[in-house]
């Protein structure tokens, strides 16, 4: 059994869920990572026990926003830099930034080009993690354009994508959306993902739970 401590005011934390445990995890410069927590929000990120955060936004990416969310990231943080709408030489330069900033790795979206991957594996010397998010997607060619790591969000056929890519690539290493459940962060896992990354719940539902319990002791103490 493992020890555990922890102070008084970090008791509080986003935890992780257990059934992580089970993955196998990605080693990166040295750095066993099973657990990503899915977040742009600073506070959360600054208090979870996952192994590392993947911040991923529906805006064009800015390094201001990088470099609040790397000075908050007490662990490794992978940043999106985008491949959809923002596009072209701009995902290079970004990617390059990032790298500069301190980030463990890059995320790009779905729709980027195999030229413009290319082009960020080429200039950069940190993983590329590249989202897929179908199971029609050209796995094959991703890698041989300059993937590092497979990012699957695919929804309720998540195990689904992560097993076809297992099967046809069993040692490329996958992040994999976890699901809801235990049960089905264990069905990612099964399916042959080496991470999970885990949606916690918004700021604004933590501390609706948090009034609640202060309300319950105002009343008990009067």
């Amino acid at each position: 059994m493992i020890p555990e401590l922890s102070g008084a005011l970090r008791r509080n934390l986003i935890t992780i869920p257990k059934a992580i445990d089970q993955a196998s995890g990605v080693r990166i410069n040295g750095k066993l990572i099973k657990s990503l927590l899915f977040s742009t929000d600073v506070a959360i990120i600054r208090n979870t026990n996952a192994d590392a955060i993947i911040a991923v936004y529906p805006f064009s990416p800015q390094p201001i926003i990088t470099e609040a969310l790397q000075a908050a990231a007490h662990v490794p943080l992978f940043v999106g830099v985008g491949g959809g709408t923002t596009h072209g030489l701009r995902v290079v330069n970004l990617a390059l930034h990032a790298e500069f900033q301190g980030v463990m790795g890059v995320v790009v979206n779905a729709p980027i080009s195999n030229s413009i991957l290319k082009r960020v594996a080429k200039t950069i010397d940190i993983p590329i993690v590249v989202t897929v998010v179908s199971p029609n997607e050209n796995i094959k060619e991703r890698l041989a354009n300059g993937a590092n790591i497979l990012n699957v969000s695919a929804a309720r056929n998540t195990p689904l994508v992560v097993k076809r890519i297992r099967d046809e690539f069993p040692d490329v290493p996958i992040f994999a959306t976890g699901g809801p459940t235990e049960e089905t962060i264990e069905e990612t896992i099964k399916a042959g993902a080496n991470a999970i990354t885990y949606t916690p719940p918004a700021s604004k539902d933590i501390f609706k739970g948090l009034m609640s319990r202060y309300r319950e002791q105002l009343s008990e103490q009067k």
